[in-house]
């Protein structure tokens, strides 16, 4: 029972309070502090530090190591490391090292991150001047998280397997016999099949969603639990699935264009979400976690990523053009925007869904 394993070790980390945090003690007040030599103070203290330590879901060679180049050089006094994995390890993660008293990771940074730590009482309020560029729905009102980049999700298809013209194009599309057990979701991850689940939902309302969920389960989609959202993607290359269900768009794209036979594919609406950062409550190095929270949210950190095929969540720093095809006002399909605090919201009602009429 893997699958299941999986996913219930997502539920308890979601559903985490009993899991909460160890008390921290008090906040260094640099996290909130906004004075004009804010940014010398950041630079004392973390040439002090001398280190800071990110966790992060985005991938190693395509941009966290970029990333931390750029700022080791940019900030050469303090070395920055960093640990990749999926949301709910590195929410995992923070929390034992809470619970311990031996907090290692200093900023955190994935889907749903922040309002996933908010509620594990992992998350410190801090400020920083680079949230005046961006929009009112990226930064959390309690200072606890801003987001960083936004994530758009699509089909992916194997294009050896799949005939251009046979690719679905609508969910109901999803409903054609030809694709009986012939599609994989990921499960065990906060993206996925939770959000393929709890976008349908918040797009198209309950009655309707629930009416199409009742015919979609018996098209037996394979509960894919053996890596990470990647790796589906690796597998529909490999032929095992000809399609796979709510995968990160751009990551089909990124493989096509060094010839894999996978290309993606968007339904609408368009299931949006963001990527969030926090600094970790009781962080042993508060200037340099802020230096880099600065450093991911400016222009210059924000370019990094877009360099990367990410798409940043700062206005004035456009996604590649290569991954037009992939962002839906560019390629004029209608998306459904899932806040943080939505899709955290509707998370584990989405798991029990899927419980109820997917898990085999």
């Amino acid at each position: 029972m893997p699958c299941r394993r999986a996913v219930t070790a997502l539920s308890v980390a979601v559903l985490s309070a009993a899991l909460s945090v160890a008390p921290a003690s008090a906040a260094d007040p640099i996290l909130m502090y906004s004075g004009p030599d804010r940014t010398q103070k950041l630079i004392e203290g973390a040439r002090a530090e001398g280190q800071v330590v990110l966790y992060a879901t985005i991938i190693v060679n395509q941009a966290l190591r970029p990333l931390a180049e750029a700022f080791n050089k940019k900030y050469p006094f303090v070395k920055m490391t960093f640990w990749r994995g999926d949301s709910e390890e590195i929410l995992a993660k923070g929390i034992a090292e809470g619970r311990a008293g031996n907090i290692i990771g200093d900023v955190l940074e994935g889907p749903g991150i922040g309002e996933l730590a908010v509620q594990a009482n992992l998350a410190e309020a801090y400020t920083t001047p680079a949230v005046a560029d961006y929009p009112e729905a990226y930064r959390d009102p309690r200072h606890l998280w801003v987001v960083d980049r936004v994530s758009y999700y699509s089909l992916a298809y194997n294009t050896k397997m799949v005939p251009k013209d046979e690719v679905p194009k609508t969910y109901d599309d999803l409903l054609d016999p030809k694709w009986k057990g012939r599609m994989a979701w990921r499960v065990g991850t906060s993206g996925g099949m939770p959000l393929f689940l709890s976008t349908l939902r918040y797009a198209w309302g309950e009655e309707r969603a629930m009416a199409y969920l009742q015919k979609l389960r018996t098209q037996n989609i394979v509960n894919f639990a053996a890596g990470s959202a990647r790796t589906l993607v690796d597998r529909v290359m490999a032929g095992e699935y000809p399609l796979a269900i709510s995968i990160f768009a751009h990551h089909p794209l990124i493989s096509f264009a060094k010839g894999a036979p996978v290309y993606s594919q968007l339904l609408d609406p368009v299931t949006t979400t963001s990527s969030t950062v926090i600094v970790t409550k009781g962080t042993k190095h508060p200037h340099a976690a802020l230096l880099l929270v600065d450093y991911i949210l400016s222009k210059e950190g924000q370019e990094t990523l877009a360099k990367a095929e990410y798409y940043p969540a700062h206005p004035d720093v456009p996604a590649l053009p290569t991954l037009d095809a992939v962002v839906p006002k560019r390629a004029g399909v209608p998306e459904a925007f899932l806040t943080p605090e939505t899709a955290v919201k509707l998370l584990p009602s989405s798991l029990k869904i899927w419980e109820d009429l997917f898990r085999n």
